[in-house]
């Protein structure tokens, strides 16, 4: 059975980070493992706390994990810290992880900035190129390239941008534009154009997590970059269109669609 690891932050209401993750990755057939970075207390309406975990306490979970069943892929969300960050980089560099996919969680759906300055920058400088796969929203896109976007060419431009500077591959997701929810990819100098469908769903939390955790499974399994891509976007958008409509915010998706009894 195929394995992938998930490296990310907790959601207590089980939409987004690892829990997303987690169901994501079994309802593709692999076998999910996880590192929490944070705990949060939150729901569909509001984050109460975050507590960080400690680096030597991350440190102990990678290692565990690593000695014993090795992940085919490796999927890394919010990190807040530049000190976490920088146990992550050690840990994949130690042990020659590969199939990295970074969801780079810095601006949240409101528009809120979720990760500080130096953080971001450590983000990008360790992590970024070590990845197979990098996949930033348009916010976050704009915020690592310099770039404003406005267009799918303006989104090829910054995932060329980001690509080039850091040695990575690069899927800017259009979830954020007004038109199109079209993704952009930019790999070895070439760019690929995904079409999305825009689901009238207004429940979409943890659609970056799910994305990139399904991207992960396909490269788990010993897909081209371009098949997971395209077959990630095609459960992510059947997890949309099963409408599940759980709690009282902006709520989870349904990650087990595809599984016997999980109907909304």
């Amino acid at each position: 059975m195929n394995t992938a690891l998930t490296i990310a932050g907790s959601d207590s209401c089980g939409g987004a980070g690892i829990q997303a993750d987690i169901k994501t990755m079994t309802a593709l057939g692999i076998y999910a493992m996880s590192a929490v970075t944070a705990l949060t207390a939150q729901n569909t309406m509001r984050v109460a706390a975050i507590s960080e975990v400690s680096p030597e306490f991350l440190k102990m979970q990678l290692d565990c994990v690593f000695t014993d069943i090795f992940p085919d892929a490796v999927k890394i969300g919010m990190v807040s810290s530049a000190s976490l960050i920088g146990t992550i980089a050690d840990c994949l560099k130690f042990y020659n992880a590969g199939n990295i996919v970074v969801d780079p969680v810095m601006i949240s759906t409101s528009g809120s900035t979720l990760i500080s300055e130096n953080a971001a920058e450590v983000l990008a400088e360790r992590i970024f190129p070590l990845a197979e796969l990098v996949t930033p929203n348009i916010p976050e896109a704009e915020l690592i390239s310099g770039k404003k976007i406005y267009s799918v060419d303006d989104m090829a431009d910054a995932a060329a941008i980001i690509g080039r500077k850091y040695g990575c591959s690069v899927l800017v997701k259009g979830g954020h534009s007004k038109g199109c929810a079209d993704d952009i990819l930019w790999c070895a100098n070439k760019t690929v154009q995904f079409h999305g469908e825009r689901i009238c769903n207004s429940n979409t939390h943890g659609t970056g997590c799910t994305l990139s955790s399904a991207i992960a499974c396909g490269l788990a399994k010993g897909m081209t970059l371009e098949k997971s891509i395209s077959e990630a976007k095609q459960y992510l958008t059947n997890a949309l269109s099963a409408m599940l409509n759980i709690g009282k915010g902006n709520g989870p998706l349904n990650h087990c669609w595809n599984i016997k009894g999980s109907e909304s």
